[in-house]
């Protein structure tokens, strides 16, 4: 017996889980800790792994979002914002643990908090409780498309190059608006506008520039050092720079009783009534980008999370996936509600993982953290904008190394994947960068002579994404 435990080792890279009794019993069978050979200490570990490195949304996206709702509510709301993301990330990861089992986390997504503020409230002018609208009805066709089984099958019909693309473009469009930005309010500056040459590099004249050009080689040294919590770590050392040196102000205090999100919670449901003749064709494209760029990243990511955890059967299939778009479905939803932009399964579920993490355990664990970092409001008002700039870098990073995916050699690949990478940060727009990428792509592979390699359902999109280009010329001219 004991030759068998020793070849499992070897084979695996972790000893087998220890028997337990009593409650623990019951926690381990429930999560599967013997088929997945883990065990308390290890599940433990990888949730709080996960939770440090993705706890940067709780700074990074009531930053964004405030962004939009400032515009028509000029009240604070940051405090709000914390609590409508922090909820938003904990129900999706406690559906994710409980309900899938698996140790993916769920939170406000990068890139889709970028589009609902600055494509569709400020680019748009649409009010932002019509964009958590458009998140809302989204969650709904999300649980509906799940149910039906819809969503799993329509995976298989989107070009992977377009979502590899839409991924790497993501994260330019991410990483730009984290180097832009007034340093006067608080931005980088890093990127500023220019007459001539449309952009160019910002001025070291303001602290908020120097310092967040300085976060980002603080946070690149976690990141390349294996730190857990690196972009968490980063935005603190950023911020205490710039506290230090009076570039913000310190906080003022560190724990505080969460206040309840009374302008935020619900808003989504009124933004419903606001749909009318003159809009609807607005937001009808506002909510087809929300849907196809929340599907592109949420298959990416699961199929990425599930080959590195080994859950991959011999077709290449997850099991139990349509749990999987069950929870993240069910988080969108309630993330709208609370007052927070689409909630998708995060990449950062990788870190977890990769410290052992293969049950719902880690999954739980990252979710009651959640909760209790809400009690930490004061800590994070006082973080400044330019202070997330080294982890909006980052993030960048890391989506843009899906590019290796792409087959760069086949032309009827490449063309439309480049146009849509190219098109997002630069046109300041998923929705642009997107339409362009699905509508070439079925164009070229016909001429190509691969036009049977293009699924029915690819030219479907493509003529949705035509509409939605006719319908914006019309409005906007």
């Amino acid at each position: 017996m004991s030759n068998e435990i020793n070849l499992e080792v070897l084979e695996t890279g972790q000893s087998p889980p220890p028997p337990y009794s009593g409650w623990q019993a019951k926690i381990a069978e429930y999560f599967e800790f013997e088929f997945y050979k883990t065990n308390f200490r290890t599940e433990i570990f990888a949730g709080i792994t996960t939770f440090m490195t993705m706890a940067y949304i709780l700074v990074v996206n009531p930053i964004i979002l405030s962004d939009a709702i400032f515009l028509e509510t000029p009240k604070d709301l940051f405090a709000e914002l914390v609590i409508a993301t922090g909820v938003s990330a904990a129900v999706g990861t406690l559906i994710m643990a409980l309900y899938a089992k698996y140790p993916f986390v769920t939170m406000p997504g990068m890139g889709l908090n970028a589009y609902f503020a600055y494509s569709v409230v400020i680019g748009l002018g649409f009010s932002w409780r019509l964009a958590l609208a458009a998140v809302f009805v989204e969650g709904l066709i999300f649980i509906a498309m799940t149910v039906t089984d819809i969503r799993r099958h329509l995976i298989v019909a989107i070009p992977s190059s377009i979502k590899i693309a839409t991924t790497a473009g993501i994260g330019l469009f991410i990483a730009y608006i984290g180097l832009a930005g007034d340093p006067k309010i608080g931005g980088a500056g890093l990127i500023v506008a220019n007459p001539a040459t449309k952009t160019a590099f910002g001025s070291f004249r303001q602290f908020p520039t120097i310092i967040a050009f300085l976060g980002i080689f603080i946070a690149s040294a976690f990141v390349v050092r294996r730190i857990k919590g690196a972009l968490l770590w980063g935005i603190l050392s950023t911020s205490l720079l710039g506290w230090i040196v009076g570039a913000a102000a310190w906080p003022k205090g560190l724990v505080q009783i969460p206040p309840l999100p009374v302008h935020l919670f619900g808003e989504a449901v009124k933004g419903v009534t606001g749909i009318n003749a003159t809009n609807w064709v607005d937001f009808l494209a506002v909510l087809l980008v929300f849907l196809f760029v929340d599907i592109f990243d949420t298959i990416g990511t699961l199929s990425g999370l599930a080959s590195q955890a080994g859950y991959l059967d011999e077709e290449g299939q997850i099991p139990r996936a349509n749990e999987v778009l069950m929870s993240d479905a069910i988080a969108t939803t309630a993330g709208a509600i609370m007052g927070s932009s689409t909630v998708v399964t995060a990449v950062e579920s990788a870190s977890g993982i990769a410290e052992g993490g293969r049950s719902g355990f880690t999954a739980l664990v990252a979710g009651i953290l959640f909760i209790v970092s809400m009690f930490f409001i004061p800590l994070f008002e006082a973080i400044p904008a330019f202070a997330t700039t080294p982890a909006l870098v980052i993030t960048g990073v890391l989506m843009l190394s899906s590019v290796t995916g792409i087959r760069w050699g086949d032309m009827g690949e490449a063309i439309p994947a480049f146009l849509t990478i190219f098109l997002i940060p630069l046109t300041y727009s998923i929705a642009a960068g997107l339409s362009v990428g699905m509508i070439t792509y079925p164009i070229i592979k016909s001429m190509q002579g691969k036009a049977h390699e293009v699924p029915v359902v690819t030219w479907i999109l493509a003529a949705v994404f035509v509409a939605r280009l006719v319908f914006m010329t019309i409005r906007f001219g």
